[in-house]
């Protein structure tokens, strides 16, 4: 499974408004306006899930995920904070990158899959450091692809 088959380059948000954990959630859910599942839904679903643990993996990465029914497959979104948002990540520091997820209610073995794979690509401070200098939603989805096209 490759990143490229549920992000695209319109379901990136280069830079995100937003400065606090909530409003983030409910910025990337913007997103995703053309998914089968309104709004309100998604970000409800971000928010609950945060609230048994914060989906900040640290070394400025999140990864807020969730499941929903009514989803014909993984549905994905990605957005860029050059500020920086308090997103009580593990490390203590603060969050610039965020990978959205969101998978079938009965998906387990998919989303665990694509959970992996994001982890393992930001796992890179190098990969990190460029999707910050990246120009724009296509640069960043460029990065993404390339470095997904590496495992």
């Amino acid at each position: 499974m490759k990143i490229a088959e549920f992000l695209r380059e319109d379901l990136i948000l280069p830079d995100l408004a937003s400065s606090e954990k909530p409003a983030v959630l409910a910025e990337l859910c913007t997103a995703l306006i053309r998914s089968p599942v309104p709004q309100a839904l998604l970000t409800d679903a971000l928010v609950e899930r945060e609230k048994l643990g914060s989906t900040g993996i640290g070394e400025g990465v999140a990864i807020p995920h969730g499941k929903l029914a009514g989803l014909p497959g993984l549905l994905a979104a990605f957005g860029r904070s050059r500020t920086g948002v308090d997103f009580a990540a593990i490390d203590g520091k603060p969050t610039f990158l965020f990978f959205v997820l969101f998978a079938p209610e009965n998906s387990a073995g998919i989303h665990l899959k694509a959970l992996a794979r994001i982890s393992r690509l930001f796992k890179s401070a190098q990969f990190r450091q460029g999707i910050m200098d990246a120009n724009g939603a296509a640069g960043i989805f460029k990065l993404i692809a390339e470095e997904d096209a590496k495992y």
